[in-house]
């Protein structure tokens, strides 16, 4: 078990927060200390007083799950909702065109974070989920995101340990280079079983007010049923809107 001893508040609370993951709605107080890595008197001290505010929740069985209030800050004036929000229409219009799933996601500690998804009724592919966080070279969102990223950064994560995924994952940081400059003179990428053997992605950047990449758009196909040709501009059409609207709003009175 990890030491705590000299460590914040805050970093206690937010060990505590992180360990819930969306597949479990909520847990019990020994599977939260053992998740978190904190003593079980300091886990159900920091559960109490989170209840209180609302920020956690227990349910009838004493389990204990997020609570609304902490969704409720969290929707209070972020980038990720003006993002999401902008990109919503866009992306009801793209799913009903192509019967894909889409998805919009940010880059974020390293990672691309998925803010929206959206699917159409039939589809059965768990893909690209609200709030889930994807590896940068392993997910045709996160290629985009790090292809216009600053070149220091792109070097950052280029140095660093890149995990293989699946045998189509590239992790030779000379060849990603290659890649990343091909996204960047294409303005897309296709990338075919790179995060998980049966996904492939296909993703187009999304501009903001100076013409900088904000986020990444994306669609997410089952492997054996690709159209990147046919959804390409579609696509591209779709990320030009979203990105006229955040220019828009960025000069609103």
């Amino acid at each position: 078990m990890p030491k705590t001893e000299g460590e914040s508040l805050i970093s206690r609370v937010a060990r505590v927060l992180e360990a819930f993951d969306r597949d479990t709605e909520s847990v019990s107080l020994s599977t939260l200390a053992n998740r978190s890595g904190l003593p079980l008197p300091t886990t159900h001290r920091l559960v109490t007083e989170l209840v209180r505010y609302g920020l956690l929740e227990r349910d009838g069985t004493k389990e204990i799950r997020i609570g609304l209030h902490l969704w409720e800050l969290a929707g209070r004036g972020n980038r990720g909702l003006d993002i999401r929000d902008a990109a919503l229409p866009f992306m009801v219009d793209l799913r009903t065109a192509i019967h894909e799933i889409v998805t919009i996601s940010v880059l974020d500690q390293g990672s691309a974070l998925f803010l929206e998804r959206l699917a159409p009724a039939a589809t059965t592919l768990v893909a690209g989920r609200m709030a889930e966080r994807h590896s940068l070279h392993a997910s045709s969102s996160g290629l985009v995101l790090l292809a216009f990223s600053p070149p220091d950064y792109q070097e950052e994560v280029l140095s660093g340990p890149l995990e293989r995924l699946t045998d189509e994952t590239v992790t030779d940081p000379a060849q990603l280079r290659q890649i990343l400059a091909d996204i960047r003179r294409r303005r897309m990428v296709y990338a075919p079983g790179i995060g998980t053997v049966d996904w492939s992605g296909m993703a187009v950047p999304v501009t903001g007010a100076g013409g900088e990449v904000v986020a990444a758009l994306s669609v997410v196909y089952r492997r054996g049923t690709e159209r990147p040709l046919a959804h390409e501009h579609a696509m591209h059409t779709a990320a030009a809107g979203i990105s006229r609207v955040l220019t828009q709003g960025r000069h609103r009175p």
